[in-house]
């Protein structure tokens, strides 16, 4: 199961964030996202743990649970969706912006 973790502590590592987890379970990925931009760490990810029912322990166990002083938001990843409109958006934008 794919668990979106939130509201990380900027100061956290990779590996701090896997022990947490695997408290509750065998961790078989950690994913902690970075800006495309400047690289720095933005403040949630993505832990993938196989066992179903350990994931969902681990989601209860500490969600809303204080971490490196920030209190983090957890639940089950949801699929994300892409937006088949985005696009036509952007060019639209893009040629607005042009006529001015």
């Amino acid at each position: 199961m794919k668990i979106f973790v939130g509201q990380i502590s900027l100061r956290a590592t990779e590996e701090e964030v896997r022990k947490l987890f695997e408290n509750f379970g065998l961790v078989e990925s950690i994913n902690l996202i970075n800006d495309k931009y400047t690289g720095e760490f933005r403040g949630f990810g993505f832990v993938r743990m196989p066992d179903e029912s350990q994931a969902q322990a681990a989601i209860i166990g500490l969600n809303k649970k204080m971490f490196k002083e920030q209190i983090l938001q957890i639940n089950e990843a949801r699929t994300r969706v892409k937006d088949r409109y985005a696009s036509e958006r952007r060019l639209r934008k893009r040629k607005d912006s042009m006529n001015k």
